[in-house]
């Protein structure tokens, strides 16, 4: 079933919501359940899917991703995903363009935009709509910076951080060594703290170019954390290691921004020698739980956003009439045939 992108959205082609074309949003930490969920919803409303995934745009990381296979995509499009090498960055403007673009399309063909994702960042700049800066670089300030950090470690980086500009630093775990230093280097080219240029670059009050809705999954966190061993001991069963090295064959440089990703940087530094297999399991585990609280202390900040705790749904067809109702009461779907 699929909206009519000139009438069908609430309130009719002559109505202020009506100027505005619907994107669907499920966001959620990692391994809480947003990939099959968003299979089943997208084939109910029409949707083409945009992976929300800062990593998922690498090719060839697919295990560590949790990448589904085209194969599993049962015939539904999904975006952002295989659209850049592991050398090349991607930041969060170039998501933010890019996924623009996929969304007129998708609004082009008479389909629903459905991001689904974890990155907070990356959703919440096309939600509203963010002007990013640039804000410059000084390749001379990083190399400093990362010489320090694998002198005195990561924390002392954190603490500077946390010196000029708190609001940051209270968002960056000590070891996401590269954002800290890239928010470091802001403050040393701008003499301003990133936290007020991104205030800035957003703007006070956070207005949508699109009539969205927008749906949080959350479950009990010591369930979640289960739920995290068991994804990181399937991730290592269906072959990480070898994904992981074979990229480092291929000469992907091991400080390239996407080895720096959850899963990539663990098992490097068991490959080259920094640590051996169970330290590195141990650190993945570790690292993803702590990455899965980062991501809902984002998320929590986010306005509009409608929660769904998944454990207090033992099945999953409840879990998505409640679903059913939330994008329903935005969008004027008939929910009594979608969910039957």
């Amino acid at each position: 079933m699929t909206l009519n992108h000139d009438s069908d959205y609430r309130g009719g082609p002559d109505s202020p919501e009506a100027a505005k074309p619907p994107l669907l949003v499920l966001v959620g930490p990692t391994a809480v359940g947003k990939t099959a969920l968003s299979l089943q919803v997208a084939k109910a409303f029409g949707c083409e899917i945009i992976s929300g995934d800062s990593m998922q745009v690498y090719r060839g990381m697919d295990i560590g991703t949790a990448k589904l296979p085209p194969e599993e995509r049962e015939g539904i499009p999904h975006h952002l995903i295989d659209i850049r090498d592991p050398e090349e960055p991607f930041s969060a403007a170039d998501f933010q363009a890019e996924c623009a673009k996929a969304i007129r399309e998708i609004h082009g063909r008479g389909r629903t935009p459905f991001i689904v994702g974890g990155t907070g960042l990356y959703v919440e700049s096309v939600c509203y709509d963010y002007r990013f800066q640039d804000h410059g670089s000084d390749e001379a300030f990083r190399e400093r910076m990362q010489v320090i950090a694998a002198e005195r470690g990561p924390q002392a980086l954190h603490e500077r951080l946390a010196a000029v500009d708190a609001a940051s630093a209270a968002k960056l775990h000590p070891n996401d060594t590269r954002r800290v230093i890239r928010a470091l280097e802001i403050y040393e080219t701008t003499g301003r703290p990133f936290s007020e240029l991104q205030v800035q670059a957003r703007g006070d009050e956070k207005t949508s170019p699109y009539e969205l809705v927008l749906i949080g999954l959350t479950m009990d966190r010591a369930r979640l954390y289960e739920r995290i061993e068991e994804r990181v001991d399937q991730m290592l069963a269906e072959g990480l290691v070898e994904e992981v090295s074979g990229l480092l064959a291929a000469g992907v440089p091991s400080g390239a921004v996407a080895m720096q990703a959850l899963g990539y940087k663990e098992v490097a530094g068991y490959l080259t020698g920094r640590f051996d297999y169970e330290r590195a399991v141990e650190l993945l585990k570790r690292d993803t739980r702590h990455f899965a609280k980062r991501q809902l202390s984002w998320f929590r900040h986010m306005q509009d956003l409608q929660w769904i705790d998944v454990g207090a749904h033992p099945k999953n067809s409840e879990l998505f009439k409640e679903i059913c109702a939330i994008i329903a009461g935005k969008f004027p779907y008939d929910i009594e045939y979608i969910c039957s």
